[in-house]
């Protein structure tokens, strides 16, 4: 008898998520004597833990397939991330009591780090509570630093889109800087590795184009070296356009941007890194400057995303099904770059006790002894994550996305369950 399974999509999302998510019940629906029917978290595993569940089966062939082209979270996410079974067994009995009654085998979920932790611990609730689940992490995320796979899908398309715009704004810059800016500045995210901030170093094809400098979170930001490199740039092309990830840290490694708040998973909220610097530029040297802070634009920027993110994307969510048919576990699709030039990759796996919580940096050798630039071999690693362009179709002047009807599956369970 077939079995039914739960996708859910988490943490921040992407140009491509969608992607993945159209692999997944695309793949499912080539199955049916082995899956019956997948069912979508609404707002991610809160949508397991409160029985909120989406009925995928009723989104026609067309519109799963429109999601490829369909940017954002088509069920919704969210930032949650399960405790330890001892800590709070409660949640595990209730995800159990949720798939007993759907019936759900099997388990992927689409995410990040802390999410592929998410996935781990529910891989590990058949085993600890006596019930058979399959579960499959699917990578996501933006920040480019899951551990072992090559890159990961969300990222190629932000990169593009950084490269672009600082590719533009210098232009723009170039422009006007006699009589005008000197400085512009465009932060980019990136808590802990500089991967967003590195790919915005693409626009730039020679030492004199923008963006010329970036300020990594790998490499504390030392005030007078950083105001000399700007005056020495401003000096000799006549402005300076830096890309600054919103992590960067100060000598004694602490965020220059922390708010002070915290996020549900316990991370400093960050943000208005940008500003500060340019601030910083003002006081120091005098210069006229702008800003910019990418923040949703660039994960959202379906439009002009990356064809080889679209294709990984989607590869990750076909994987994931196919794994878990074959009788995988708490295993996490990877994507292995088998060559440079011409650029090829394919797909491996992880074992996800291996991916949860651990984050992958800059290597040292990708960032220029400075500190403010990417190296050639860096720029070998990002060029090919760029590369093509996978438009979605155009009405009226404005990308058309997918709507899906996300009708809820009837609840089955009498007790509520309040997320906390």
């Amino acid at each position: 008898m077939p079995r039914n399974a739960f996708y859910a999509q988490s943490g921040g999302v992407t140009a491509v998520i969608n992607a993945s998510a159209a692999g997944v019940i695309e793949t499912a629906r080539t199955y049916p004597q082995t899956i019956g029917k997948v069912y979508a978290g609404r707002n991610g595993i809160i949508g397991a833990l409160t029985e909120d569940l989406i009925d995928t089966s009723l989104e026609s062939d067309a519109d799963i397939a429109a999601l490829r082209h369909t940017p954002s979270g088509a069920f919704g996410s969210c930032r949650y991330k399960l405790k330890g079974l001892d800590e709070n067994r409660a949640e595990y009995e209730r995800l159990i009591e949720v798939f007993k009654a759907h019936d759900i085998g099997y388990f992927f979920y689409n995410g990040g780090g802390d999410s592929q932790d998410t996935s781990h611990k529910v891989s590990q609730l058949g085993e600890a509570m006596g019930y058979p689940i399959t579960c499959i992490g699917i990578p996501k995320t933006v920040d480019n630093d899951l551990p072992i796979t090559d890159n990961c899908p969300g990222f190629g398309s932000v990169a593009k889109y950084v490269a672009v715009s600082m590719r533009e704004a210098g232009y723009d810059v170039a422009s006007m800087a006699l009589t005008s800016t000197k400085v512009f500045i465009m932060e980019v995210m990136g808590r802990h590795a500089g991967w967003i901030a590195a790919a915005g170093g693409l626009a730039a094809n020679d030492a004199t184009r923008a963006p010329h400098m970036i300020v990594f979170p790998e490499i504390p930001l030392v005030q007078d070296p950083f105001i000399a490199k700007v005056k020495e740039h401003v000096d000799a092309h006549g402005f300076c356009a830096i890309v600054v990830s919103e992590g960067a840290r100060d000598e004694n490694g602490a965020f220059l941007s922390e708010t002070g708040l915290r996020d549900s998973f316990g991370h400093a909220q960050l943000g208005g890194v940008a500003p500060m610097l340019a601030n910083l530029v003002k006081d120091k040297l005098g210069y006229k400057y702008h800003w910019a802070v990418a923040d949703y634009l660039q994960r959202a920027a379906r439009h002009i995303a990356s064809a080889t993110d679209v294709a990984q994307a989607y590869a990750v969510g076909k994987a994931a099904v196919e794994m878990a048919l074959a009788g995988k576990n708490a295993l996490m699709p990877t994507i292995v770059r088998t060559s440079d030039s011409p650029y090829a990759w394919e797909i491996g796996a992880a074992h996800l006790a291996e991916v949860a919580n651990v984050e992958k940096m800059m290597p040292r050798e990708f960032i220029t002894d400075d500190g403010f630039g990417i190296t050639d071999p860096c720029r070998r690693y990002l060029q090919p994550l760029i590369q093509g362009e996978d438009y979605p179709p155009f009405v009226n002047g404005l990308p058309d996305y997918v709507q899906l009807k996300n009708a809820p599956v009837a609840k089955r369970l009498s007790t509520p369950f309040t997320v906390k």
